[in-house]
C-alpha cells in the first residue's frame, strides 16, 4: 500500500485516545480527538514507547523462529515474542476479504491477572475469569451498559454488542440554576460532531437547551446549558444520548487468525490459550 498506509497506521498507535496504551511515543501533531488530521509525516518524528518493550523481550535470544519476508531479501520473525496479548489490550479492528473483526481494548492489569489463572489451571471456566476481567476498557472512558447475560455471550462466543454512554455531571450555579458537564464521551466519537449535532438540535428547537459550550483541554469538557432551572437533568441527558453520538453502539467480533493462517472466531478463553501457547 505504499509509505501512506504505514504512516496512518503510526499515527493510530501514537494517539492516546485512539489506542489504550500507546505503543509509539510521537512528537509533532498527530490529530485529535476533534477528528484534525495530523501533520504531514515530514513534521512529525516517532519512536517505540516503553510499552513496546514487552513485544521483543528475548528476540535477540533467538527466542521465536525467522522466516523470509514476502521478497525474500530479509529474514522476520513468524511471531513476536510478545509478554502481553496485545490484541485485548489495544483491541483491533479492521475488514479484508469478506471478512471483519472488531476487539474492544481491555485492562492491562486484568488480563494479566486472567492469563495468571489459565496458567495455575488450564482448565479454568469463563466465570473464574469473568471475576477479574471486568469488561471492555476504553482510552476515552464512558459508561459500558454490559449486563452479566450478555458480557459472557460476547466473552464465550467472539460476537455481541453494548451501549457505551457518556459520563456527565450536574454542576450547581446561583439562582437555582444549574449546568450539565459532559467528561467523557464514547469511544471512537468525533467530539466536534457531538457538539454539532447538539448545535443543530437547538437550532431545530429539538432540545431544552440554551447554549453549548466546549471547554476543553487535555481533558474533555462540554458544557451544556438547559433553557430553564425546571428541566429534569437526567431525562435532557437521555434525551441527548438519544439523539446525538453521546450515546452509541458497540459491536463485538472476536475474528482472529489462528496460528497465523485460519480466520476464526474465538472466546476470550481459546484467545488467551493461544497467546499463551
Amino acid at each position: 500500500h505504499g509509505d501512506q498506509a504505514i504512516y496512518d497506521s503510526l499515527v493510530r498507535m501514537a494517539q492516546d485516545f485512539s489506542t489504550r496504551i500507546k505503543l509509539i511515543d510521537g512528537q509533532g501533531n498527530f490529530g485529535n480527538i476533534d477528528g484534525d488530521n495530523p501533520a504531514a509525516m515530514r513534521y512529525t518524528e516517532a519512536k517505540l514507547e516503553k510499552y513496546s518493550n514487552y513485544f521483543f523481550d528475548g528476540i535477540e535470544e533467538d527466542s521465536v523462529d525467522y522466516i523470509e519476508n514476502y521478497d525474500g531479501q530479509n529474514l522476520e520473525p513468524i511471531v513476536l515474542p510478545s509478554k502481553l496479548p496485545n490484541i485485548l489490550i489495544n483491541g483491533a479492528m479492521g475488514i479484508a476479504v469478506g471478512m471483519a473483526t472488531n476487539i474492544p481494548p481491555h485492562n492491562a492489569k486484568e488480563l494479566v491477572e486472567c492469563l495468571k489463572i489459565l496458567i495455575k489451571k488450564q482448565k479454568s471456566n469463563l466465570t473464574e475469569l469473568l471475576k477479574v476481567l471486568k469488561g471492555p476498557d476504553f482510552p476515552t472512558g464512558g459508561e459500558v451498559i454490559l449486563d452479566q447475560k450478555t458480557k459472557k455471550e460476547i466473552y464465550t462466543y467472539g460476537k455481541g454488542s453494548f451501549i457505551i454512554n457518556s459520563k456527565w455531571k450536574k454542576e450547581d450555579l446561583k439562582n437555582g440554576l444549574f449546568q450539565i458537564v459532559i467528561n467523557e464521551i464514547p469511544y471512537q466519537v468525533n467530539k466536534s460532531k457531538i457538539i454539532e449535532q447538539l448545535a443543530n438540535l437547538i437550532n431545530l428547537k429539538k432540545i431544552p437547551l440554551d447554549d453549548i459550550i466546549d471547554e476543553s483541554d487535555e481533558n474533555i469538557r462540554i458544557v451544556l446549558k438547559p433553557k430553564n432551572r425546571n428541566i429534569d437533568p437526567q431525562k435532557l441527558v437521555d434525551l441527548c444520548f438519544k439523539l446525538t453520538d453521546l450515546s452509541t453502539k458497540y459491536s463485538c467480533n472476536f475474528n482472529v487468525l489462528v496460528n497465523g493462517v485460519e480466520p476464526k472466531q474465538i472466546g476470550l478463553i481459546e484467545i488467551l490459550l493461544k497467546f499463551l501457547e
